[in-house]
């Protein structure tokens, strides 16, 4: 089992930034792939970015490149989405996951002046 926790979300205005932090604990030794989801009102939840931890290689949603970083914490197990630049349509419910069967509960983000 891996248990997922988010934190770091909020309200920000136009423009602004956030960082949002997943700590990942339980059987991390099995787990190679990490990435953040989210979920706006009335859509499906969709990919933000993921983390393959073996190699390094991240991969972004088209929406989000080159204003959402992800990265990680070996050393605390923290799984980090910094997110700059944000807009109104980036407000959801963010979520992190792992090996794409485990999830967190959730932190919400909304991006309004």
């Amino acid at each position: 089992q891996v248990q997922l926790v988010e934190s770091g979300g909020g309200l920000v205005q136009p423009g602004g930034s956030l960082r949002l932090s997943c700590a990942a604990s339980g059987r991390m030794s099995r787990v190679n792939l990490m990435g953040w989801y989210r979920q706006s009102p009335g859509k499906q939840r969709e990919l933000v970015a993921n983390l393959i931890l073996s190699t390094g290689e991240t991969r972004y949603a088209d929406s989000v490149k080159g204003r959402f970083t992800i990265s990680r914490d070996d050393d605390k197990n923290i799984l980090y989405l910094q997110m700059n630049n944000l807009k109104p349509e980036d407000t959801a419910v963010y979520y992190c996951n792992a090996m794409v069967a485990y999830w967190g509960q959730g932190t919400q983000v909304t991006v309004s002046s």
